[in-house]
C-alpha cells in the first residue's frame, strides 16, 4: 500500500498547491490589470483568467474527497469517543468495528451512486465513442461553463474519492481486528518541534521582574536551596 499512500499524498499536495497558485495569479492579474502602465496593461487585459475560479473550485472538491480518505487512514477525523473509551475492552472493540463497518457501508453506497451518476452523465457516451462503439441515443452529457470540460470528469471525484475512503475504512478495520491499534493523530503536535524539557533550567522565582509571582516567606529558602547545584 506504500505506492497508494504516496499517490494519495502527492495528489492532495498537488491540488492544494496548484489551487493556491492559481488563485494568487488570478488575484494579482486582477489588480495589476488596473494599473495604467503603457503596454503592460493592454497585455494583461488580453489575458483571460475567467476560468481560474472554476478550476480552483474543481481542484478543492477533488482535494476534499481524497483528503477525507487520507483522514481515515491517518486518524485525523474528529470523533467523540468519550463513552466508547469508558467501556470494557471487549465492548469497546465491538463498537469500534461496528463504527468502521458502518463508515465503509455508507461510503460504498455513496461511491456506487456517484459512479452511476457519472456513468449516466456522459461517461457512458465517452467510453463507447473511445472504443468505436455506436452511441445511439446515449446523451453526451453537459460541460462546465468556463472550461467547457465534460462534467462527468469533474463528478468523478465522488466515486473515486469516496471509493478510496471506503477502502481506507476497511483497511483500518482489518488492521484493528489483527492488532487492536487505530490510527491516531496528535492535533497538538507541530512538525519540526520536538516535545521535551526546555534547554535551560529556569527558576522563575529567581527573576527580578514583576511578571512571575513571588514565593511566600516560608518557600523562599526552599526554592533557593533547590536551585543550588
Amino acid at each position: 500500500m506504500k505506492f497508494l499512500d504516496h499517490l494519495e499524498e502527492w495528489l492532495i499536495t498537488f491540488l492544494m498547491a496548484g489551487a493556491t497558485l492559481i488563485i494568487f495569479v488570478a488575484v494579482l492579474h486582477r489588480y495589476a490589470a488596473g494599473w495604467p502602465i503603457p503596454g503592460v496593461q493592454d497585455w494583461l487585459l488580453s489575458l483571460n483568467l475567467g476560468w481560474a475560479q472554476e478550476l480552483t473550485i474543481i481542484m478543492f472538491v477533488w482535494m476534499a474527497k481524497f483528503g477525507a480518505a487520507y483522514g481515515v487512514r491517518t486518524g485525523i477525523h474528529v470523533g467523540v469517543d468519550v463513552l466508547i473509551n469508558r467501556l470494557s475492552p471487549s465492548w469497546r472493540a465491538k463498537f469500534i468495528i461496528f463504527g468502521l463497518a458502518a463508515g465503509a457501508l455508507f461510503t460504498s453506497i455513496v461511491a456506487w451512486l456517484g459512479a452511476t451518476f457519472v456513468w449516466e452523465n456522459g461517461a457512458h457516451h465517452f467510453f463507447l465513442q473511445l472504443f468505436g462503439q455506436p452511441v445511439g441515443d446515449i446523451p453526451e452529457g453537459p460541460t462546465t461553463p468556463d472550461l467547457e470540460w465534460p462534467t462527468w470528469i469533474v463528478y468523478s471525484a465522488i466515486p473515486l474519492g469516496t471509493g478510496l475512503m471506503c477502502f481506507r475504512f476497511l483497511q483500518v478495520m482489518v488492521n484493528f481486528i489483527r492488532t487492536g491499534d487505530l490510527p491516531h493523530h496528535d492535533h497538538g503536535h507541530v512538525d519540526g518541534l520536538d516535545a521535551g524539557e526546555p534547554p535551560v533550567d529556569l527558576n522563575p522565582f529567581a527573576l527580578d521582574e514583576n511578571l512571575h509571582p513571588k514565593p511566600v516567606a516560608g518557600e523562599a529558602a526552599s526554592k533557593a536551596k533547590d536551585t543550588q547545584p
